[in-house]
């Protein structure tokens, strides 16, 4: 979707909101599925993202997350803003390893959103992050 389009459906935002983001985008996040109050991305952890241990950055883990929660978020139709975020890393991450993100929407009420991203190398978890949003007015 071009930068000077809106979308026009819940699922259309999470693309738009990509094709806005280019911290994202540097990141190579793909987003895979989309759903009301769901959203499921993925990228691949490359040299540039590694720490001094040679794994990758907690930054890396938790920036797929948020950006997952931030999409899931924003598929009611209304621009929507986190309010307090948390990870937990499981697992350290190697270069070339590819992650899945998953937000699910756990309570979505009028202003307040809960989400629980869980995040993935194959099966096996290696973050859990958890977010809670605030649904403005505004409307994408």
């Amino acid at each position: 979707m071009k930068e000077n389009l809106t979308p026009k459906t819940y699922d259309q935002i999470p693309e738009y909101m990509l094709s806005l983001d280019a911290f994202s985008q540097w990141l190579g996040i793909e987003i895979i599925e989309v759903r009301k109050g769901y959203c499921k991305v993925k990228m691949t952890v490359r040299k540039e993202m590694l720490n001094s241990m040679k794994k990758a950055h907690g930054g890396i883990t938790y920036s797929l997350a948020d950006t997952a929660f931030g999409f899931a978020t924003n598929t009611y139709g209304n621009k929507a803003v986190s309010i307090e975020t948390s990870i937990n890393h499981v697992e350290a991450l190697e270069e070339g390893d590819v992650i899945v993100a998953e937000s699910d929407v756990k309570s979505q009420k009028n202003k307040l959103g809960f989400y629980i991203v869980e995040v993935k190398k194959e099966d096996q978890l290696v973050a859990l992050f958890k977010g809670v949003t605030y649904k403005t007015s505004a409307k994408w």
